[in-house]
């Protein structure tokens, strides 16, 4: 998409793009927002690196040159990005994040994002809903660490479930 839009030379109109959900998990009527930590980091590192223009030029064996150097130059620098905080109530179809900045940009950004929103809002309100259930007398410590998905996944659910709730964590 974004080489189409290069191509069109619509590339960097400004555009405007909100990230919602359509309905709450768990059959739920609310979610917990969150991961505006790891949609900072993943927005201040963005860059392509040399091998991922190498890859790309080979799955785009007709792309100009010129579209590879715009792409080693791409960065967030231009995104602006406003919305509610880690830890505020969120329903559905109400704006969670808005970015607004390059057109291409922003659909290159916006799986990765959802991507890292969906999840952490998935574990924080769960952890918010599990709290709730085991009522005021019992407290939540989460023992995710060997069962979390992926390299920070065991961090990243023990900070949500803490945002969430939970009081302590297994990891030490």
């Amino acid at each position: 998409m974004a080489y189409a839009e290069w191509k069109a030379k619509r590339a960097d109109e400004v555009a405007v793009f909100e990230a919602f959900f359509r309905k709450a998990p768990f059959s739920g009527r609310y979610t917990i927002f969150a991961g505006v930590d790891e949609v900072k980091r993943f927005m201040s590192e963005f860059k392509f690196s040399e091998a991922h223009l190498r890859y790309i030029a080979s799955i785009l064996p007709g792309a100009e040159p010129e579209f590879i150097d715009w792409l080693r130059h791409l960065d967030c620098s231009k995104v602006h990005v406003t919305g509610i905080q880690d830890g505020e109530l969120a329903f559905a179809n109400e704006p969670l994040l808005t970015l607004e900045g390059p057109f291409a940009l922003l659909q290159l950004l916006e799986t990765p994002i959802l991507n890292l929103i969906n999840f952490a809002s998935l574990v924080c309100t769960n952890a918010s809903r599990m709290v709730l259930a085991a009522g005021e007398k019992v407290t939540c410590v989460e023992f995710g660490l060997r069962r979390a998905q992926g390299p920070n996944g065991s961090l990243t659910a023990s900070k949500y479930s803490f945002l969430g709730g939970f009081v302590a964590t297994s990891n030490v």
